[in-house]
This record gives C-alpha cells, sequence and structure tokens, in this order.
C-alpha cells in the first residue's frame, strides 16, 4: 500500500490488551486489539461488565496491564505513569475539589507542578472562556448546575494539553435533556480543539449520536468496529443487533440467524410471511412501534416488532390480539455471524457459520 492510499495514523493502537483481576477467572478484557485514528471521536459501548470502562482505564495509566500494550503515535505508554502518558480523564463524577473554585479546580494540576498562582490562573481561566465559563469562575461546585460542572471538568482536564481526552460516561448523571445538550456540545469541542476522544458509554443512542468509530464489546471482547450507521445497518452478530435495539432476529432454514430491522419489517397481505399475534401497541409520536408474537417458533414464541409510520397505521389500525403476517425483502435481512463471544460464555443457539443470503428467499415475500 502506497502512502496516498494508506490509512492515517492511529493515534491510540491497543495490542493483545488483557486484564485479569484473578487467576482462574474469566479475563475483564481479553486480547483486543483496536486502531484509534487521530483526530477521531471513539466511543466503547456495551452493558455493564462488557470490559469498556476497564480498558479505558488502562489506556488512562488508572488499572495495570496484564498482557498486550497500548501505544499512543507509535510510543508505547502500556507502562507509564498517567501523568506522563498524554491523556487525560474526565470522570463520570466530575470529581470536583468542593471546597475549590471552578477557577482553582481547573488550575489544580498546574498548582502541583509548581506553576506560579498568576500563570496558573491565566491559564484555567481561558479554558474555562473556550466553554463558556468564565463569568462563573469564582463559583464552588455546589453553586454550579450538572452542566457547568461538566464543563469545568472539561476544562480541568485540557489544561495539561492531553493528546488524547478519555471521558468515562461523562453524561450519565445529566437529566435527559440536559445529555441531549451536552453531547451535541462534546462533538462541537472535539471538532475545535482536533483531538483524539475515547468515550465510555452504555448508551445507544449517544454513542451513535457521537462517534466517528463505535467499538461494541461483549464479555471481555470486541464484537463489532464500524461507523455508527455500519454497525446498526450492518450488525455482526446476534449480540450487537439485540444491544444496539431496533431489529428482529430470527431463524432461518439452516439454523442461521437474521437481523431485520423493525421499520423493514412489513405488515404483508392475507396469506403471505409469517403468521404473528398483535401483543402491544405504542404510539411514538413520529411512529407507531407494535410487539407481535410469531404463531410458530419452536422451543417458546419469539417476540418481534414492526415500526409503521403515524399515517400508515391511521389509515390501517391493528388491535392486541389480531393476527397478521410478516415480511421483509432479502435485500433488508442481514446475515449475523458468530460474534467474538468467548465459547464458554455463549448463548444457546449462536450460530457457529454464516448462512447464504440465498436461504433468506424463503423466508421473504
Amino acid at each position: 500500500m502506497d502512502a496516498a492510499t494508506a490509512p492515517p495514523p492511529a493515534a491510540v493502537e491497543i495490542v493483545a490488551l488483557t486484564k485479569r483481576y484473578a487467576a482462574g477467572t474469566p479475563p475483564a478484557v481479553d486480547q483486543i486489539d483496536l486502531r484509534i485514528a487521530s483526530g477521531s471521536y471513539c466511543c466503547l459501548l456495551g452493558p455493564s461488565g462488557c470490559g469498556k470502562s476497564t480498558t479505558l482505564r488502562m489506556v488512562a495509566g488508572h488499572e495495570s496491564v496484564s498482557a498486550g500494550d497500548i501505544l499512543l503515535d507509535n510510543r508505547n505508554i502500556t507502562h507509564l505513569q498517567a501523568a506522563g502518558r498524554g491523556t487525560a480523564m474526565m470522570f463520570q463524577s466530575f470529581a470536583l475539589f468542593p471546597h475549590l473554585s471552578a477557577l482553582d479546580n481547573v488550575a489544580f494540576s498546574l498548582k502541583m507542578k509548581g506553576v506560579s498562582k498568576v500563570e496558573r490562573h491565566r491559564r484555567a481561566g481561558q479554558l474555562l472562556e473556550r466553554v463558556a465559563m468564565g463569568h462563573l469562575a469564582q463559583r464552588k461546585p455546589a453553586e454550579l448546575s450538572g452542566g457547568q460542572q461538566q464543563r469545568v471538568a472539561l476544562a480541568r482536564a485540557l489544561i495539561t494539553e492531553p493528546r488524547v481526552l478519555l471521558l468515562d460516561e461523562p453524561l450519565s448523571a445529566l437529566d435527559p435533556f440536559l445529555r441531549i445538550q451536552m453531547r451535541a456540545e462534546l462533538r462541537r469541542w472535539q471538532k475545535e480543539l482536533g483531538l483524539t476522544f475515547i468515550h465510555v458509554t452504555h448508551s445507544q443512542e449517544e454513542a451513535m449520536a457521537l462517534a466517528d468509530t463505535m467499538v461494541v464489546m461483549n464479555h471481555g471482547l470486541i464484537e463489532q468496529v464500524g461507523s455508527p450507521h455500519e454497525v446498526y445497518n450492518h450488525p455482526a452478530s446476534e449480540f450487537v443487533a439485540r444491544f444496539m435495539g431496533g431489529h428482529n432476529v430470527l431463524a432461518v432454514p439452516g439454523g442461521g440467524l437474521i437481523a431485520v430491522r423493525h421499520d423493514h419489517t412489513r405488515i404483508a397481505p392475507d396469506g403471505e410471511g409469517l403468521a404473528a399475534d398483535v401483543t402491544d401497541v405504542e404510539y411514538q409520536g413520529t411512529y407507531v412501534l407494535m410487539g407481535l408474537h410469531l404463531a410458530e417458533s419452536t422451543p417458546e414464541r419469539r417476540g418481534v416488532s414492526v415500526q409503521l409510520t403515524e399515517r400508515a397505521f391511521a389509515e390501517r389500525p391493528y388491535a392486541v390480539g389480531e393476527r397478521v403476517r410478516l415480511s421483509w425483502t432479502a435485500a433488508d435481512a442481514r446475515v449475523l455471524g458468530p460474534g467474538a463471544t468467548r465459547p464458554e460464555a455463549r448463548s444457546p443457539g449462536t450460530p457457529s457459520v454464516r448462512q447464504p443470503l440465498a436461504a433468506l428467499a424463503s423466508m421473504a415475500a
């Protein structure tokens, strides 16, 4: 590959990174490999206990590495102290000193380095102005709202001039309205600063709104890496399809699985498609979400969902208990692979081979 077609250099490269807390127990992070491009916004996403926060803490230097390497622009930082890595952490709780003003909270790390009061206050004041907090520089954390505290925490992280900013669920402590507002600000700040952001979250919506690259984790392994559009529209495994939501996961002849988006699953004319019974109807404003159970599914009836536009449902409303037929096109069905889950942790029924798209024809209208 020549220089013109080579990918941009990775700001962060993780190689066979492993964290094991005790001998004989499954690793919290199991030999993962990941490249995060310079200047990109990367979200580590997954359920509680998947290893995302442990991975972030190892990159930050707040958690020891059992095996593997962490590189920052080809410099091995695996065993460096946190302060010497070129990274900074923004914590979930913001971790502001309650007895210090916003200005002194931001300036604190410079004080520890022996920077003069005049200089550290000058630099801290500049950063507070940048995050629209200069007018509240003398207030203490208890006198600030959640969003204002987050801006102070961001300024405090930036004063160390990091090359990579690490964010550990920074929006989880905020109310839903403020969370939406602050994620837009985080994205704007990342673009303006040109830094690499690595952001841990359990929120699919948050990751899709923020990330250039999403990394979906499960049982200490990486299930899928890609853009939000790629991960949502082309889930690689049953776990990804179910965790991201918005998909029906269905068995196909031969034992494999497919994923079909709720809004791509259609109510078919009588006599076509799969029989299903309506179990729930939820009005969601711009659309109606219908819950159904397949009439024929073993060993138990499998639940599925159909998303209809508000207009389509108004023209033909469906009632709980009504029998309908479901169909989809072959182009809308995604064949699911086995995923990256360790064999001992895989759920029963997870397919071990990919099924050809031709197998979907018998299930599509």
